[in-house]
């Protein structure tokens, strides 16, 4: 990775300023507190984003509401660019990223675009959820920070070197072995509890299955029983039908005994009914016998009758123009009271219109006083006549209704007479018929008495079909009995083949249990004594070799930066160790330029080791350093140009504000800042 430009808009005391990088060393010179530090952490924003813990705030210019970092860099001859931008609202947040790969731009979110530089970058993947360890202790890592992980305590230094290898595997391996062991263990008391009753279970299968022969061998005799007692049965039952279909030959019979009585007295009846009514002809006929008849009074009184309907007809049309008349007169007489109203109340004649005078209104008065005398006379006469009509219409009436019964009394009188023949012929036929009933009656009484001889010769059968019915009850309790016992060793059979499949299923699934125990007890021994041995082995060697590649440049570096009189090492927590003479010396009581010294040759070896571990990483030939010669002596500083010499990589950034560094690198790039705002010259 070779990095070539960077812009930074709003970021800390910078507004815009745009920053070129060439190949070899290059230093950023100038004041302390001019932004050349600023410029390391815009890099790793870039890069990577804001880290756990790490506010906006950090970066974004105060009173500004908008920021952005642009970096340029190449990897294997792809240029690259990355712009991360931060945005000011309740909260300073990263807003939107945007990557170009050989001119094509794309935006990716923050996590996105995070993945895809460590995949650029060739980092292993799991740094991706991690802070930029590998990045700080391979490229990057502030002089303070490296006296730090040396200040550490030994745990802490040694477990962030782990993760820093890439090693803390080997340490979640045994503490995922652990918990393996743990469930395994679990599992394993839970299948031993499962097949704690397996011997036992095939014990009982053994004994079931004996009971089973046992119980399949009664079953024969048993079945044998039932059969001869349905052969009993359906014999028994085969003989009460028969008897019941005697008794119903009996019925039968005593039905047709019953119906031959009753059609015997049916045609007693009717001889009793035929007697009756040959009496009554008889009678009918001797009494018609002596009636006399004369057809000749029909025609007369059908002659009277006619003629006293045209006389009512006469009557009735006199009748009615009597009522005429009286109507008539009726009118008149309200014709002259309403007049003799008129004329009396009258004063002024209206023809003439003079006043009447009062005696010619007296006699015209008198006048219609004496008509209305006249009329009240024939009134009364008319009224008579109507009465006297009327009354010879009523007995005309009587007259005429006293013929009619009479006339339709001979006319009945004269079909009787007429129909004596017929009731001669009719005496015949029911004589006839009586003679008839009595020859049936006699049949009926032999047939009679042949029925019931063969109703009491099947009457014995009655008491056999009670004693049949006994029997046949007794039969069907002693089948029913027999077919329980068949059916209850049957279900026993049954229950017990059930339980015998379910015990061998039971044995099988716990052979199966103890299988898997028996593996379970195996992989569980062979991971809590060789497995986690093994990996424990294997880390200790990883370790060991580390140490050994670690401490050897750790020395070789620090031998370039301080005098021959020190003897310095680590230990087996990667703690520096200094010797002077015959006793170790505490890294507090060193000077502040042998400290410095002591976390340069640090950081310096634990690049190279990281580098030559992960030889794949494309940030190999890239060093920043951030003032690593902070309490340097003179004698220090020179020292300096053996050790930039020695890196011996392609770019090299130091941020420092010696003058003196200026004579070691290639290039120079120098921070001002005027104003509270940095500028680059």
């Amino acid at each position: 990775m070779k990095i070539k430009q960077i812009t930074l808009e709003n970021i800390r005391s910078y507004e815009s300023q745009e920053i070129n990088f060439s190949d070899g060393s290059t230093l950023l010179s100038g004041d302390i507190g001019s932004g050349k530090t600023s410029v390391l952490l815009a890099i790793e924003f870039a890069l990577f984003g804001l880290q756990p813990g790490q506010r906006g705030s950090a970066l974004l210019r105060n009173g500004k509401k908008d920021g952005k970092v642009k970096i340029t860099f190449e990897v294997d001859n792809d240029e690259i660019t990355i712009e991360r931008n931060l945005k000011k609202g309740k909260t300073i947040s990263q807003e939107s990223c945007f990557i170009t790969i050989n001119n094509e731009k794309k935006e990716f979110s923050v996590t996105e675009l995070k993945s895809k530089i460590l995949e650029i970058l060739s980092y292993p993947s799991e740094f991706a959820k991690k802070q930029n360890i590998l990045y700080k202790f391979t490229v990057y890592t502030p002089q303070e920070e490296m006296k730090q992980i040396i200040l550490e305590d030994s745990e802490t230094r040694i477990n962030t070197l782990r993760h820093v290898f890439g090693i803390d595997k080997y340490k979640t391996i045994l503490e995922n072995v652990s918990i393996l062991a743990t469930k395994l263990r679990e599992e394993k008391r839970m299948k031993e509890g499962m097949t704690a009753n397996l011997e036992q279970n095939k014990s009982n299968l053994v004994t079931k299955q004996n009971e089973l022969i046992i119980k399949q061998q009664n079953i024969f005799p048993l079945e044998n029983e039932l059969f001869g007692k349905k052969e009993a049965r359906k014999r028994i039952q085969e003989e009460k039908e028969e008897v019941s279909k005697k008794i119903e030959e009996k019925n039968k019979l005593q039905s047709e005994i019953e119906k031959t009585k009753i059609m015997t007295i049916n045609k007693r009846d009717s001889i009793m009914s035929n007697n009756k009514t040959i009496e009554l002809l008889k009678k009918q006929i001797a009494d018609l016998q002596e009636l006399k008849f004369d057809e000749s009074q029909i025609s007369h009184l059908e002659n009277s009758i006619s003629w006293n309907k045209r006389e009512k007809e006469n009557l009735n049309m006199i009748s009615i123009e009597i009522s005429s008349k009286i109507n008539s007169l009726n009118l008149k007489t309200d014709d002259n009271k309403k007049l003799e109203k008129k004329i009396s109340s009258l004063e002024i004649c209206p023809t003439c219109l003079q006043n009447v005078d009062s005696v010619y209104k007296a006699n015209v008065l008198n006048k219609i006083n004496a008509d209305d005398v006249e009329i009240s006379k024939q009134l009364q006469t008319l009224q008579l006549e109507k009465k006297e009509i009327n009354e010879k219409i009523r007995n005309i009436d009587a007259e005429i209704s006293l013929a009619e019964k009479q006339a339709t009394d001979l006319k009945i009188l004269k079909i009787k007479l007429q129909d004596v023949g017929e009731k001669q012929k009719q005496l015949e036929v029911i004589e006839k018929n009586n003679v008839s009933l009595e020859k049936d009656i006699e049949l009926l009484k032999e047939h009679l008495d042949l029925l019931t001889n063969s109703a009491l010769n099947l009457a014995r059968f009655v008491n056999l079909l009670e004693v049949k019915q006994k029997e046949l009850d007794s039969a069907l309790r002693e089948e029913r009995l027999a077919d329980i016992k068949v059916a209850e060793l049957k279900k026993e059979t049954e229950v017990f083949s059930t339980q015998i499949e379910e015990l061998k299923r039971e044995i099988e699934r716990t052979e199966i249990v103890k299988l898997q125990l028996n593996y379970i007890a195996e992989l569980e021994n062979w991971l809590s004594k060789q497995f986690t041995s093994l990996i424990s082995f294997i880390e200790k060697n990883v370790m060991l070799k580390l140490k050994v590649e670690f401490s050897k440049l750790f020395a070789e570096w620090f031998y370039i930066l301080v005098s021959d009189n020190f003897n310095v090492r680590l230990s087996d927590d990667f703690t520096p160790i200094i010797e002077q003479s015959d006793y170790e010396i505490d890294y507090a009581h060193l000077s502040g330029g042998e400290r410095t010294a002591i976390a340069l040759a640090y950081r310096l070896a634990l690049n190279q080791v990281i580098n030559s571990l992960m030889s794949k990483i494309k940030t190999r030939d890239l060093v920043i350093l951030d003032e690593p010669t902070d309490g340097f002596s003179e004698q220090q500083l020179d020292k300096m140009r053996d050790v930039l010499q020695q890196l011996n990589i392609k770019q090299l950034i130091i941020v420092s504000h010696e003058q003196k560094i200026e004579g070691f690198v290639s290039n120079v790039i120098k921070f001002r800042k005027e104003n509270g705002i940095t500028r680059v010259g």
